[in-house]
């Protein structure tokens, strides 16, 4: 086992439950790995804006645009460092909170970072998009566009996913986290996959 720093850098869009339940198992990784993980804004607008998807799922990508808009621009105003807490504090509220009450969810998260309630004015500007687009790209680029969200680089080798439900903790955690950080160090490894047979567990 190295006890060498694990750099780590994870793409999410706060609308994703895929994404939400691979952060937590980074959290739980990273109280027992020495990781050191740089938080990264992808939008699945984005991602699907030229795509044939839809009509419900496109109907869902002006709320999630949101949540991605706000986080590019805290990050931009307030740095990396309020990235994180941001997203815990939306996706805690999306996700194992179940609200799809955009105003309410915004307001309640920055509230609990400390910004200003204004600040939500963020999420329905376009002034931060060039910003949110060039980390999505810089993520999906790693990866190829046949994929979605989260993408994670583990010592500069991207993956999507890893796909998890629910997310595993203790020991398991610790398993799974060896057994990426192994695939991850094998240049010629690019894909490994089944179908998913349950949904989101938070």
């Amino acid at each position: 086992m190295t006890s060498e720093k694990t750099s780590v850098d994870f793409w999410f869009d706060p609308s994703c439950p895929w994404a939400w339940m691979t952060s937590r198992w980074v959290d739980e990784v990273a109280e027992h790995r020495d990781l050191d993980v740089t938080w990264h804004i992808m939008s699945l607008a984005v991602l699907n804006e030229d795509q044939d998807v839809s009509e419900e799922y496109r109907a869902f990508f002006p709320r999630a645009l949101r949540y991605t808009r706000l986080v590019a621009a805290a990050a931009e105003l307030h740095g990396q460092q309020i990235v994180k807490p941001l997203y815990d504090a939306l996706g805690t509220r999306i996700h194992p909170g179940g609200s799809t009450d955009s105003d309410e969810v915004i307001a309640g998260a920055l509230a609990e970072v400390g910004l200003p309630a204004e600040f939500a004015a963020h999420a329905d500007s376009e002034e931060y998009d060039p910003q949110m687009r060039a980390s999505h790209f810089d993520g999906i680029e790693r990866v190829g566009q046949d994929v979605g969200t989260p993408v994670i680089a583990v010592n500069g080798v991207a993956f999507f996913g890893p796909v998890i439900s629910p997310a595993p903790t203790g020991e398991m955690a610790l398993t799974l986290w060896d057994g990426v950080v192994a695939a991850a160090s094998y240049d010629g490894f690019f894909e490994l996959k089944r179908s998913r047979t349950r949904g989101p567990q938070f």
